[in-house]
Protein backbone atom coordinates (compact mmCIF):
# COMPACT_ATOMS: atom_id res chain seq x y z
CA UNK A 1 0.00 0.00 0.00
CA UNK A 2 1.81 3.15 -1.18
CA UNK A 3 1.28 6.65 0.12
CA UNK A 4 -0.35 7.66 -3.15
CA UNK A 5 -2.94 4.93 -2.75
CA UNK A 6 -4.15 6.32 0.57
CA UNK A 7 -7.37 8.30 0.65
CA UNK A 8 -7.32 11.95 1.70
CA UNK A 9 -8.70 12.67 5.12
CA UNK A 10 -11.09 15.60 5.25
CA UNK A 11 -11.52 15.76 9.02
CA UNK A 12 -10.82 13.80 12.16
CA UNK A 13 -12.10 14.02 15.71
CA UNK A 14 -9.68 14.85 18.48
CA UNK A 15 -9.18 11.84 20.71
CA UNK A 16 -7.84 14.09 23.48
CA UNK A 17 -7.13 17.75 24.18
CA UNK A 18 -3.64 18.32 22.77
CA UNK A 19 -3.47 21.92 23.99
CA UNK A 20 -2.16 22.94 27.38
CA UNK A 21 -5.03 24.55 29.31
CA UNK A 22 -2.55 26.90 30.95
CA UNK A 23 -0.61 28.40 28.03
CA UNK A 24 -2.21 26.81 24.92
CA UNK A 25 1.07 25.19 23.84
CA UNK A 26 1.17 21.64 22.49
CA UNK A 27 1.48 19.19 25.38
CA UNK A 28 3.99 16.33 25.11
CA UNK A 29 4.30 12.78 26.35
CA UNK A 30 6.99 12.53 29.02
CA UNK A 31 8.42 8.96 29.06
CA UNK A 32 10.15 9.49 32.42
CA UNK A 33 6.88 9.96 34.30
CA UNK A 34 4.47 8.39 31.79
CA UNK A 35 2.29 11.52 31.70
CA UNK A 36 1.39 14.32 29.33
CA UNK A 37 3.21 17.50 30.29
CA UNK A 38 3.68 21.01 28.98
CA UNK A 39 7.31 21.98 28.17
CA UNK A 40 6.58 25.64 28.96
CA UNK A 41 4.64 25.52 32.22
CA UNK A 42 4.13 23.03 35.07
CA UNK A 43 0.97 21.44 33.71
CA UNK A 44 0.80 17.62 33.88
CA UNK A 45 -2.02 15.18 33.32
CA UNK A 46 -2.46 11.43 33.37
CA UNK A 47 -3.15 9.47 30.18
CA UNK A 48 -6.55 7.87 30.46
CA UNK A 49 -6.23 4.09 30.55
CA UNK A 50 -8.24 2.25 27.87
CA UNK A 51 -11.10 0.03 28.94
CA UNK A 52 -9.24 -3.05 27.69
CA UNK A 53 -5.44 -2.73 27.77
CA UNK A 54 -4.81 -6.04 25.97
CA UNK A 55 -4.03 -5.68 22.29
CA UNK A 56 -5.59 -8.18 19.92
CA UNK A 57 -3.69 -9.20 16.82
CA UNK A 58 -5.41 -8.40 13.53
CA UNK A 59 -6.53 -11.33 11.39
CA UNK A 60 -4.57 -11.26 8.13
CA UNK A 61 -7.38 -12.81 6.06
CA UNK A 62 -9.78 -9.96 6.74
CA UNK A 63 -7.38 -7.17 5.88
CA UNK A 64 -9.09 -6.40 2.58
CA UNK A 65 -12.30 -5.57 4.43
CA UNK A 66 -10.71 -3.32 7.04
CA UNK A 67 -11.30 0.35 6.35
CA UNK A 68 -8.78 3.10 7.07
CA UNK A 69 -8.84 4.22 10.68
CA UNK A 70 -8.82 7.58 12.44
CA UNK A 71 -5.48 7.85 14.27
CA UNK A 72 -7.26 9.40 17.24
CA UNK A 73 -6.32 13.03 16.69
CA UNK A 74 -6.14 15.53 13.88
CA UNK A 75 -2.95 15.06 11.89
CA UNK A 76 -1.06 16.86 9.16
CA UNK A 77 1.47 15.60 6.65
CA UNK A 78 4.81 17.36 6.25
CA UNK A 79 6.60 16.89 2.92
CA UNK A 80 10.26 17.78 2.39
CA UNK A 81 11.05 19.25 -1.02
CA UNK A 82 14.69 18.10 -0.81
CA UNK A 83 14.48 14.41 0.18
CA UNK A 84 10.74 13.82 -0.51
CA UNK A 85 10.16 12.16 2.86
CA UNK A 86 6.63 12.40 4.22
CA UNK A 87 5.99 12.43 7.96
CA UNK A 88 2.86 12.72 10.05
CA UNK A 89 2.69 14.96 13.10
CA UNK A 90 0.11 16.46 15.38
CA UNK A 91 -1.87 19.30 13.80
CA UNK A 92 -0.72 21.65 16.58
CA UNK A 93 2.97 20.98 16.01
CA UNK A 94 5.14 23.50 14.18
CA UNK A 95 7.75 21.82 11.97
CA UNK A 96 10.31 24.14 10.39
CA UNK A 97 12.96 21.60 9.41
CA UNK A 98 12.94 18.14 7.90
CA UNK A 99 13.93 15.62 10.62
CA UNK A 100 15.77 13.49 8.04
CA UNK A 101 17.95 15.87 6.03
CA UNK A 102 17.70 19.07 8.07
CA UNK A 103 16.34 21.10 5.17
CA UNK A 104 14.00 24.00 5.90
CA UNK A 105 12.22 23.43 2.59
CA UNK A 106 9.21 21.72 4.11
CA UNK A 107 5.56 22.19 3.31
CA UNK A 108 2.30 20.99 4.78
CA UNK A 109 0.35 18.62 2.57
CA UNK A 110 -3.20 17.36 2.84
CA UNK A 111 -3.52 14.96 5.74
CA UNK A 112 -4.04 11.34 4.78
CA UNK A 113 -5.89 8.54 6.45
CA UNK A 114 -3.65 5.50 6.51
CA UNK A 115 -4.03 2.17 8.20
CA UNK A 116 -3.85 2.98 11.89
CA UNK A 117 -1.27 1.48 14.25
CA UNK A 118 -2.67 -0.72 16.98
CA UNK A 119 0.48 -0.95 19.11
CA UNK A 120 3.16 1.50 20.21
CA UNK A 121 6.33 1.35 22.29
CA UNK A 122 7.01 4.60 24.12
CA UNK A 123 10.42 6.25 24.57
CA UNK A 124 12.44 5.09 27.55
CA UNK A 125 15.43 7.43 27.13
CA UNK A 126 15.33 11.20 26.65
CA UNK A 127 17.16 13.39 24.15
CA UNK A 128 20.05 14.09 26.56
CA UNK A 129 20.69 10.38 27.07
CA UNK A 130 20.42 9.77 23.33
CA UNK A 131 22.98 12.53 22.65
CA UNK A 132 25.39 11.00 25.19
CA UNK A 133 25.09 7.58 23.54
CA UNK A 134 25.66 9.15 20.14
CA UNK A 135 28.77 11.06 21.24
CA UNK A 136 30.30 7.87 22.66
CA UNK A 137 29.57 6.08 19.38
CA UNK A 138 31.02 8.92 17.30
CA UNK A 139 34.25 9.15 19.32
CA UNK A 140 34.97 5.52 18.52
CA UNK A 141 34.89 6.27 14.78
CA UNK A 142 38.54 7.22 14.45
CA UNK A 143 38.31 7.25 10.64
CA UNK A 144 35.78 10.12 10.63
CA UNK A 145 37.20 13.59 10.04
CA UNK A 146 37.04 16.18 12.81
CA UNK A 147 35.02 18.53 10.61
CA UNK A 148 32.42 15.83 10.04
CA UNK A 149 32.16 15.15 13.77
CA UNK A 150 31.60 18.84 14.47
CA UNK A 151 28.87 18.90 11.84
CA UNK A 152 26.91 16.20 13.66
CA UNK A 153 25.03 18.36 16.14
CA UNK A 154 23.51 16.29 18.92
CA UNK A 155 20.93 18.99 19.67
CA UNK A 156 19.36 18.25 16.27
CA UNK A 157 17.87 14.93 17.45
CA UNK A 158 14.18 14.53 16.67
CA UNK A 159 11.73 12.18 18.34
CA UNK A 160 10.44 9.89 15.57
CA UNK A 161 8.23 6.81 15.54
CA UNK A 162 9.10 4.35 12.77
CA UNK A 163 6.50 1.95 11.34
CA UNK A 164 6.91 -1.80 11.73
CA UNK A 165 4.80 -4.87 11.04
CA UNK A 166 4.80 -7.92 13.26
CA UNK A 167 3.44 -11.24 12.01
CA UNK A 168 2.29 -14.40 13.76
CA UNK A 169 1.78 -17.70 11.97
CA UNK A 170 1.34 -21.39 12.71
CA UNK A 171 3.74 -23.12 10.30
CA UNK A 172 3.55 -26.72 9.13
CA UNK A 173 6.38 -27.97 6.92
CA UNK A 174 6.94 -31.26 5.11
CA UNK A 175 10.52 -31.90 4.13
CA UNK A 176 12.94 -34.26 2.43
CA UNK A 177 16.69 -34.17 2.85
CA UNK A 178 19.92 -36.12 3.00
CA UNK A 179 22.03 -36.34 6.12
CA UNK A 180 25.57 -37.58 6.45
CA UNK A 181 27.64 -39.25 9.15
CA UNK A 182 31.42 -39.15 9.20
CA UNK A 183 33.51 -42.25 9.84
CA UNK A 184 37.25 -42.82 10.02
CA UNK A 185 38.83 -45.40 7.65
CA UNK A 186 42.38 -46.52 6.97
CA UNK A 187 43.78 -47.01 3.53
CA UNK A 188 46.18 -49.80 2.60
CA UNK A 189 49.11 -47.71 3.77
CA UNK A 190 47.59 -47.22 7.21
CA UNK A 191 46.74 -43.56 6.66
CA UNK A 192 43.53 -42.41 8.37
CA UNK A 193 41.03 -40.49 6.31
CA UNK A 194 37.45 -39.39 6.79
CA UNK A 195 34.55 -40.61 4.68
CA UNK A 196 30.86 -39.81 4.87
CA UNK A 197 27.82 -42.07 4.60
CA UNK A 198 24.65 -40.50 3.22
CA UNK A 199 21.05 -41.33 4.17
CA UNK A 200 17.70 -40.08 2.90
CA UNK A 201 15.12 -38.72 5.34
CA UNK A 202 11.66 -37.13 5.22
CA UNK A 203 9.51 -35.68 7.94
CA UNK A 204 7.18 -33.04 9.32
CA UNK A 205 8.04 -29.91 11.31
CA UNK A 206 5.73 -27.46 13.07
CA UNK A 207 6.53 -24.15 14.74
CA UNK A 208 4.51 -21.21 15.98
CA UNK A 209 6.10 -18.00 14.72
CA UNK A 210 5.34 -15.10 17.03
CA UNK A 211 5.95 -11.37 16.58
CA UNK A 212 8.22 -11.64 13.55
CA UNK A 213 9.34 -8.03 13.08
CA UNK A 214 9.53 -6.37 9.65
CA UNK A 215 10.46 -2.74 9.04
CA UNK A 216 7.72 -0.90 7.15
CA UNK A 217 10.04 1.76 5.78
CA UNK A 218 12.49 1.42 2.91
CA UNK A 219 14.17 4.77 3.47
CA UNK A 220 17.03 3.58 5.67
CA UNK A 221 19.92 1.29 4.98
CA UNK A 222 19.53 -2.14 6.53
CA UNK A 223 22.94 -1.72 8.14
CA UNK A 224 21.69 1.21 10.23
CA UNK A 225 18.44 -0.48 11.17
CA UNK A 226 20.25 -3.67 12.13
CA UNK A 227 22.57 -1.83 14.50
CA UNK A 228 19.82 -0.20 16.56
CA UNK A 229 17.82 -3.41 16.85
CA UNK A 230 16.46 -5.28 18.69
CA UNK A 231 13.53 -3.41 20.17
CA UNK A 232 11.75 -4.66 23.23
CA UNK A 233 8.35 -5.14 21.60
CA UNK A 234 7.16 -7.03 24.68
CA UNK A 235 6.71 -3.55 26.19
CA UNK A 236 4.28 -2.49 23.47
CA UNK A 237 0.93 -1.12 24.54
CA UNK A 238 -2.34 -0.22 22.90
CA UNK A 239 -1.85 2.68 20.49
CA UNK A 240 -3.05 5.95 21.92
CA UNK A 241 -2.70 9.29 20.18
CA UNK A 242 -1.45 10.94 23.38
CA UNK A 243 1.76 8.89 23.35
CA UNK A 244 2.85 10.13 19.89
CA UNK A 245 1.33 13.61 20.08
CA UNK A 246 4.72 15.32 20.48
CA UNK A 247 6.56 13.18 17.92
CA UNK A 248 6.90 12.74 14.19
CA UNK A 249 5.43 9.53 12.80
CA UNK A 250 6.76 8.26 9.48
CA UNK A 251 4.29 6.92 6.97
CA UNK A 252 4.91 3.30 6.04
CA UNK A 253 6.37 2.85 2.57
CA UNK A 254 6.16 -0.96 2.73
CA UNK A 255 2.52 -2.02 2.92
CA UNK A 256 1.21 -4.84 5.05
CA UNK A 257 1.03 -7.39 2.20
CA UNK A 258 4.51 -6.55 0.94
CA UNK A 259 5.70 -6.77 4.52
CA UNK A 260 4.21 -10.25 4.80
CA UNK A 261 6.08 -11.24 1.64
CA UNK A 262 9.36 -10.17 3.25
CA UNK A 263 8.41 -11.94 6.47
CA UNK A 264 7.74 -15.23 4.64
CA UNK A 265 11.22 -15.16 3.11
CA UNK A 266 12.83 -14.59 6.51
CA UNK A 267 10.64 -17.23 8.13
CA UNK A 268 11.61 -19.67 5.37
CA UNK A 269 15.30 -19.11 6.16
CA UNK A 270 14.57 -19.57 9.85
CA UNK A 271 12.70 -22.82 9.23
CA UNK A 272 15.54 -24.05 7.01
CA UNK A 273 17.94 -23.81 9.95
CA UNK A 274 15.48 -25.29 12.45
CA UNK A 275 14.70 -28.31 10.27
CA UNK A 276 18.40 -28.98 9.76
CA UNK A 277 18.91 -28.85 13.52
CA UNK A 278 16.01 -31.25 14.00
CA UNK A 279 17.46 -33.77 11.52
CA UNK A 280 20.91 -33.59 13.12
CA UNK A 281 19.51 -34.17 16.60
CA UNK A 282 17.17 -37.01 15.65
CA UNK A 283 19.71 -38.93 13.56
CA UNK A 284 22.96 -37.83 15.23
CA UNK A 285 24.01 -36.53 11.85
CA UNK A 286 27.09 -34.46 11.14
CA UNK A 287 25.81 -32.64 8.04
CA UNK A 288 22.49 -32.08 6.27
CA UNK A 289 22.22 -31.49 2.54
CA UNK A 290 19.63 -31.21 -0.25
CA UNK A 291 16.91 -30.01 2.13
CA UNK A 292 13.62 -29.29 0.39
CA UNK A 293 10.42 -28.33 2.19
CA UNK A 294 7.05 -26.70 1.65
CA UNK A 295 5.31 -24.71 4.36
CA UNK A 296 1.68 -23.94 5.10
CA UNK A 297 0.90 -20.81 7.11
CA UNK A 298 -2.26 -20.89 9.23
CA UNK A 299 -3.94 -18.47 11.65
CA UNK A 300 -1.92 -15.55 10.30
CA UNK A 301 -2.24 -12.34 12.29
CA UNK A 302 -0.36 -9.07 12.23
CA UNK A 303 0.14 -5.83 14.14
CA UNK A 304 1.01 -2.37 12.95
CA UNK A 305 3.56 -1.22 15.50
CA UNK A 306 5.26 2.15 16.06
CA UNK A 307 8.77 1.97 17.51
CA UNK A 308 10.70 4.91 18.99
CA UNK A 309 13.98 6.29 17.66
CA UNK A 310 15.92 9.49 18.09
CA UNK A 311 16.73 10.65 14.56
CA UNK A 312 19.42 13.06 13.40
CA UNK A 313 21.27 13.86 10.20
CA UNK A 314 23.82 16.29 8.86
CA UNK A 315 25.17 17.40 5.51
CA UNK A 316 28.89 17.02 4.76
CA UNK A 317 30.34 17.72 1.32
CA UNK A 318 26.97 17.57 -0.46
CA UNK A 319 26.04 14.23 1.12
CA UNK A 320 23.52 13.58 3.90
CA UNK A 321 24.44 11.22 6.72
CA UNK A 322 21.78 9.75 9.00
CA UNK A 323 22.03 8.69 12.62
CA UNK A 324 19.58 6.83 14.81
CA UNK A 325 19.43 6.02 18.51
CA UNK A 326 17.07 3.32 19.73
CA UNK A 327 14.54 5.12 21.92
CA UNK A 328 14.36 2.15 24.29
CA UNK A 329 17.88 0.74 24.58
CA UNK A 330 20.14 3.58 23.39
CA UNK A 331 21.81 1.46 20.70
CA UNK A 332 23.29 3.68 17.98
CA UNK A 333 23.48 3.18 14.23
CA UNK A 334 24.51 5.59 11.56
CA UNK A 335 26.48 6.60 8.52
CA UNK A 336 29.77 8.44 8.73
CA UNK A 337 32.06 9.82 6.01
CA UNK A 338 35.45 8.19 5.79
CA UNK A 339 38.46 10.48 6.02
CA UNK A 340 40.89 9.42 3.29
CA UNK A 341 43.70 11.28 5.08
CA UNK A 342 43.14 9.37 8.34
CA UNK A 343 42.92 6.02 6.57
CA UNK A 344 46.13 6.75 4.63
CA UNK A 345 47.91 7.88 7.79
CA UNK A 346 46.85 4.71 9.58
CA UNK A 347 48.18 2.56 6.72
CA UNK A 348 51.54 4.33 6.73
CA UNK A 349 51.71 4.03 10.52
CA UNK A 350 51.12 0.28 10.36
CA UNK A 351 53.72 -0.09 7.61
CA UNK A 352 56.23 1.89 9.67
CA UNK A 353 55.66 -0.31 12.69
CA UNK A 354 56.16 -3.43 10.55
CA UNK A 355 59.44 -2.06 9.15
CA UNK A 356 60.73 -1.14 12.62
CA UNK A 357 59.85 -4.55 14.02
CA UNK A 358 61.54 -6.20 11.02
CA UNK A 359 64.80 -4.33 11.59
CA UNK A 360 64.72 -5.08 15.32
CA UNK A 361 64.31 -8.77 14.63
CA UNK A 362 67.12 -8.67 12.07
CA UNK A 363 69.49 -7.21 14.64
Amino acid sequence: MSIHELEHLESANLGFNAQCPGCNASIEFNPEVGKLSCPYCDFETEIAAPENESVKDVDFTFTQDVQSFDWGTEKKTITCKVCDVETICDALQVVNNCPYCGSNQVKEACAVNSLAPNKVCSFEINDTQAAEKFQIWLKRKWYVSKVAKLSARTEAFKRVYLPYWTFNSKTSSRYTAKYGKYRQVKDKNGNVKREIDWFTVSGFYQELIGDHLISATSRYHENIMGKIEPFNIANSKTYRAEVVSDSLVELYSIGMKDGWGLAKKEIHSHLDEKIKEKIKQEHHADVVSHLKFSTNHDSITYNFLLLPVWQSSYRYKKDIYHFMVNGQTGEVGGEAPISAWRITSAIFLVMAVIVIVYFILQK
